[in-house]
């Protein structure tokens, strides 16, 4: 019998449906943003860089000419950048049915920080996308069928997460190890994020993917990655697809871990996936937020138990406007940032 890949066309319709994808000026969030926009979805271009964001919405309004699509700046290395961006979503949606942390940062040479002074990596790919999640949920809530996907990578495999130096301050810096540390963070953010939420009764399904070998700009900072993608990389379509497989596949499940199929989970076709042993633990999880909470200066919000909103592919969109991408706000991105 043959085997059916789940791809692209099975994504369904996706009318009415409002999506953020952080980071998808590139790379598996350009193609994920563009993949939902092309089944009718709203989607939001969530990027630090006006005229990389710009670049990404003009380009996919030239493939999907009906794309309901729009530039909206952020930049998760900057505390101030995600309040401003999530006070604006707030005030001109009602609704919010997918949000896809997908931007992040890949082993620059060197230790660099945030605006808010956390080591990039960690600050970037972890506690920014935590400060915007928690400030999106009572929306979240409120909007039937939503849900949650954070990209993740089979380099938590690799990685040690230190809670008592989160920020690489005590500890010579390694790159590839701080870089493994934020893809655990990841995960543990997953798991109590979906926790908490089912304590408050809250239906949102919060999940994470990991894209395998593909070949996109993240790898700038990695010379044998560029070197053996010829060789070893799927194309950015392909690594999008567990990103879209966990957005919006009917049989995902709380706190699933989604990957490609294939050899060493490098290659293939969206499949439960195996989280790293140091991505489970419940008590790090616990911890981990706790330390965030404090970092950010957010609290997961109480938010109403029962849906407030109809399914998402019935009823109109608000925010058509474009507004959300205003004035530039500040970036304190280094130049290490992919997304």
């Amino acid at each position: 019998m043959t085997k059916t890949h789940w791809t692209a066309t099975s994504i369904g319709d996706q009318t009415g449906r409002v999506v953020i994808v952080t980071g998808a000026n590139s790379g598996i969030g350009f193609e994920a943003a563009k993949a939902l926009a092309r089944n009718g979805a709203h989607v939001l271009v969530a990027s630090r860089s006006t005229i990389r964001g710009r670049a990404a919405v003009d380009a996919i309004a030239v493939e999907v000419p009906q794309a309901k699509i729009e530039l909206a700046l952020l930049d998760l290395a900057d505390l101030r950048s995600v309040r401003a961006f999530s006070d604006r979503f707030v005030r001109e949606f009602s609704r919010l049915d997918i949000l896809i942390n997908n931007a992040g940062v890949m082993m620059p040479a060197k230790r660099q920080e945030t605006v808010d002074g956390f080591e990039l990596q960690i600050g970037t790919n972890h506690l920014g996308h935590f400060a915007l999640t928690l400030r999106l949920l009572p929306v979240l809530a409120a909007t039937a069928g939503s849900r949650v996907v954070n990209v993740s990578s089979s380099a938590q495999n690799f990685g040690r997460l230190d809670l008592e130096d989160l920020h690489w301050t005590k500890r010579a810096y390694a790159r590839a190890a701080s870089y493994g540390a934020s893809k655990i963070a990841n995960m543990l953010f997953t798991l109590e994020l979906q926790r908490r939420l089912q304590e408050q009764n809250v239906s949102t399904l919060v999940s994470a993917c990991h894209p395998g070998w593909t070949a996109t700009n993240l790898q700038d900072n990695a010379p044998l990655f560029r070197l053996l993608n010829p060789l070893l990389a799927m194309k950015p379509w392909q690594g999008a697809l567990p990103t879209l497989y966990a957005a919006v596949a009917e049989d995902v499940v709380p706190a699933g871990y989604y990957g490609p199929d294939g050899l060493a989970t490098m290659r293939g076709y969206p499949a439960p996936a195996k989280p790293a042993a140091a991505s489970l633990d419940a008590g790090t999880a616990r911890r981990l937020w706790e330390l965030s909470e404090q970092l950010v200066g957010e609290q997961i919000p109480r938010v109403e138990p029962t849906v407030q909103l109809v399914d998402a592919r019935v009823g109109d969109v608000q925010g058509d406007g474009g507004g959300l991408a205003g004035p530039p706000l500040r970036s304190g991105m280094s130049p290490a940032s992919s997304r």
